[in-house]
């Protein structure tokens, strides 16, 4: 079963551009397109996307805005922001909003791909060069996960790096040999072992335990 998304974003060239990525892949699919904030809140309703595509900033109502919207309505839908601003207080503020990813829109379309398939696991994903402005934030009350009592096998270390260095699943395959299929396995069985959800929990405990670069 797909991944139906709505986009919003009020160019035509960039819905455009969306639209060639995402249908690319066989396991999306794009149900409703919407040029404005206003306009995607009234076809929620009847379309029933999964993921919401989002651009930031649109004039009739930007993108925190509708997030807000939507996370009350209908928690169930996951929000990903389309962003050209590299800017760690609007991320905070996005996040804080309901949104479940921020990706740039300069991003590689393998990127864009793994964000929309990351959030709908229910996965956070943070665009790679705005990472350590989110983990910098995170509240120390936090509880830092432990050691695993189970520990990460070598080949999971690898994958646990790449994770960490922003390769994709499809990249990660081709650079250790192994099939999507096996890179998700052994990414599954990572967030199982160390008792974390997100891949900036993921990034954060690598940079505690001396696994970053």
């Amino acid at each position: 079963m797909g991944i139906d998304i709505l986009v919003v974003d009020d160019h035509a060239v960039v819905r455009a551009g969306l639209r060639a990525v995402i249908q690319s892949d066989p396991d999306l699919n794009i149900i409703a397109e919407a040029t404005g904030g206003l306009e995607a809140l009234s076809l929620i309703e009847k379309a029933q996307p999964d993921v919401i595509v989002l651009d930031l900033s649109m004039p009739d109502m930007d993108g925190i805005m509708v997030t807000k919207e939507v996370h009350a309505r209908y928690p169930g839908i996951r929000i990903l922001i389309l962003t050209v601003h590299e800017d760690e207080a609007m991320l905070r503020e996005v996040m804080r909003s309901g949104a479940s990813g921020y990706i740039l829109k300069h991003a590689a379309e393998d990127d864009l791909i793994e964000a929309i398939k990351l959030i709908m696991q229910g996965d956070i994903y943070v665009d790679q060069k705005m990472l350590p402005s989110l983990i910098g934030h995170e509240s120390d009350s936090k509880t830092k996960p432990d050691i695993a009592a189970e520990p990460l096998s070598p080949r999971e270390v690898d994958i646990l790096k790449l994770i960490v260095d922003g390769y994709t699943n499809r990249q990660m395959g081709d650079e250790l040999g192994i099939s999507i299929r096996t890179v998700e396995g052994h990414r599954a069985n990572i967030y199982g072992k160390l008792g974390l959800h997100s891949r900036v929990e993921l990034v954060r405990y690598a940079k505690e335990h001396g696994l970053m670069g």
